[in-house]
């Protein structure tokens, strides 16, 4: 299936270019713009980027598996990332991880039947001060307690 953006995102990346002498660096940025168009990163996504930015296929697909923020499959409408990272495991990271799952019924880079969650366990989320911590989508929720993680995903059970 080919992938073409849309002419508003192709203004968008043009302007990421703008900002630097040579157009390799805005893939990050053009990477994020097509997640958001398309739902993930595909194949022919990163053909298209590597076609814009002239570079090779290979140097996307290789920042595409560096960074954790893309994704090479559909994910749910909310995508819930827990942190198990030291900080967060040493605050209860694993209970929360559990207690997602189990909520859930997934794992590890699953999406739930109705495509509403997906999960992931992540690394670091930076919030080492605040921890256990979670994301959905782009909101972290820090501080966490698994009933504070209860009430997070039956709010967005509630949610069209």
């Amino acid at each position: 299936m080919e992938f073409r953006f849309t002419e508003e995102n192709l203004e968008r990346i043009k302007k990421e270019i703008s900002k630097y002498p040579v157009k390799k660096p805005a893939v990050m940025a053009a990477l994020y713009i097509a997640q958001e168009q398309n739902g993930y990163i595909s194949n022919e996504v990163i053909k298209e980027i590597a076609k814009i930015l002239e570079m090779p296929a290979e140097e996307v697909l290789g920042v595409v598996t560096f960074y954790t923020m893309y994704h090479q499959k559909q994910m749910g409408k909310f995508h819930i990332q827990v942190c198990t990272n030291v900080s967060c495991m040493l605050r209860g990271g694993y209970d929360i991880w559990n207690r997602v799952k189990d909520k859930l019924g997934i794992d590890n880079m699953e999406v739930t039947e109705d495509k509403k969650f997906s999960l992931e366990e992540v690394e670091c989320m930076g919030s080492c001060g605040t921890a256990p911590m979670i994301a959905v989508n782009e909101d972290y929720y820090e501080n966490l307690t698994k009933e504070k993680v209860e009430e997070i995903l039956e709010s967005l059970k509630n949610t069209n």
